[in-house]
């Protein structure tokens, strides 16, 4: 059975009510439980946290349990080495979900320290996002 990690970095958790006209509407719940209802059989374990350290750790743990991982590290995408250094570490494929294109926004996200990393990245179509990032995951082989 293939086992996918999803990551979810700072202030994910306020999905539904943060900036809606960015984020969407959807809650972080909202698209644990699709992923979960399109996972064809799947295990997936679906993480949150705004702590910077215990992202890191999650990383580690992917690395050990999981063929992919899917994050959006949210702020930490543009702020840190150290989970640049933990993701080249990582033996799972890794796609990077970002529900806006964080391309086409402020200046100070230009700088990404996931994509070096990253097998895929998928960018600016909301909480769809995950389920295309999902989809790819199944398709993705050892």
């Amino acid at each position: 059975m293939q086992h996918i990690f999803v990551l979810n970095g700072p202030n994910l958790n306020l999905l539904g009510s943060r900036e809606p006209e960015i984020y969407g509407v959807e809650t972080l719940e909202d698209i644990h439980q699709r992923m979960t209802a399109a996972a064809n059989g799947a295990q997936i374990t679906f993480r949150q946290t705004n702590s910077e350290g215990e992202l890191v750790n999650l990383v580690q743990e992917a690395s050990k349990a999981a063929s992919v991982l899917i994050i959006n590290a949210g702020a930490y995408t543009h702020t840190s080495i150290a989970l640049h250094d933990a993701l080249r570490a990582c033996d799972a494929k890794i796609i990077e979900v970002h529900l806006s294109n964080p391309a086409a926004r402020e200046d100070f996200r230009a700088t990404n320290y996931v994509s070096p990393c990253a097998t895929a990245t998928i960018a600016g179509l909301g909480a769809r996002g995950y389920l295309i990032a999902l989809d790819a995951a199944l398709q993705m082989t050892d």
